[in-house]
């Protein structure tokens, strides 16, 4: 699933990804990055498995800067992804019916 909406929806917030030493903490640099495990072949995963990540977070996401483990940055993916999901759903950009 894809949506402008979500993406769009990032701009201006907060950085849920919050990864120590590596955040830069500034609202403007966040965008919706995918956490998804198929990226890493070029795939992106659904919007649903993406976080609101300033641009330093989305760096380690993505492995460009490499400060910590893959799996200490994946266990942080999980707590992110609940963090902006929950911003999501109460944008109402995401429902339960």
């Amino acid at each position: 699933m894809r949506s402008s909406y979500i993406t769009e929806s990032a701009k201006g917030e907060e950085c849920q990804v919050r990864i120590p030493g590596a955040c830069n903490g500034n609202p403007e640099t966040t965008v919706l990055a995918h956490v998804g495990k198929n990226r890493e072949r070029g795939i992106k995963c659904d919007d649903t498995f993406a976080v609101f990540a300033c641009s330093s977070c989305h760096d380690e996401i993505d492995r460009r800067m490499r400060l910590y483990p893959n799996e200490q940055v994946t266990t942080v993916n999980f707590e992110s992804v609940e963090r902006t999901q929950r911003q999501i759903f109460e944008k109402r950009l995401l429902h339960a019916d």
